[in-house]
């Protein structure tokens, strides 16, 4: 099913999708495919095209990915809640207690996703100048972005999410990456939504992020 969204409502409608995510619906490997074929059109760094995108299906595997995550989400979640604490009420307060929420929710039910996405890049990035460390995320990122923006235009939620990454030489371990020789970047939780009527969210005040020729 194609959303036929045009290019901006499909920029800003496509949200990072925690708790609409239906965990009870399968996706079909087809739908994947299309999305990656949209994926793997995204620029790279002098189009060397080092990229790889591991599909994870198996439901020991994704269970075996959502351990790490939780794991590390524990730590994550208590210094949050420890930093608001501190910080007391704010005008950001209620929508921190609900992105809150929504990652103990994924937390909880990420292994109940169908499909993770682990997009990875050829080389590491320990010890590489800042200038080359930006190619090198900068040739995965833009085409990781393009399968979540063709997921939402097939009904598709997706959520950047990177708290496995302390542990990633175990997801290596895990999935068989050779740790290295290839940077994992993120594990994309892939899954067809509750309802589609997403809306573009709240933004910051555009005059205050966005500068004309100086800071």
């Amino acid at each position: 099913m194609r959303l036929n969204l045009t290019s901006d409502e499909l920029l800003a409608t496509t949200r990072a999708v925690r708790k609409r995510l239906d965990l009870t619906r399968d996706v079909e490997p087809e739908v994947i495919d299309e999305c990656l074929n949209a994926a793997l059109q995204a620029p790279t760094g002098s189009n060397t095209q080092g990229w790889h995108f591991l599909v994870v299906r198996d439901p020991e595997l994704r269970r075996g990915l959502a351990d790490l995550y939780r794991e590390a989400f524990s730590g994550y979640i208590a210094l949050q809640k420890e930093a608001a604490a501190k910080l007391g009420p704010s005008e950001t307060a209620d929508t921190q207690q609900r992105v809150r929420s929504s990652a103990e929710y994924l937390a909880e039910h990420l292994h109940e996703v169908p499909v993770h996405l682990i997009p990875c890049i050829s080389g590491r990035p320990e010890k590489l100048h800042q200038s080359m460390m930006a190619g090198l995320y900068g040739s995965i990122l833009p085409a990781t972005w393009s399968y979540m923006l063709a997921a939402r235009d097939r009904g598709l939620g997706t959520v950047w999410t990177t708290l496995h990454l302390p542990f990633e030489q175990q997801a290596a371990e895990l999935l068989g990456i050779p740790y290295d020789r290839v940077t994992q970047v993120a594990l994309i939780p892939t899954a067809y939504t509750l309802g589609t009527d997403f809306k573009p969210g709240p933004r910051r005040d555009k005059t205050k992020v966005i500068h004309h020729d100086r800071w």
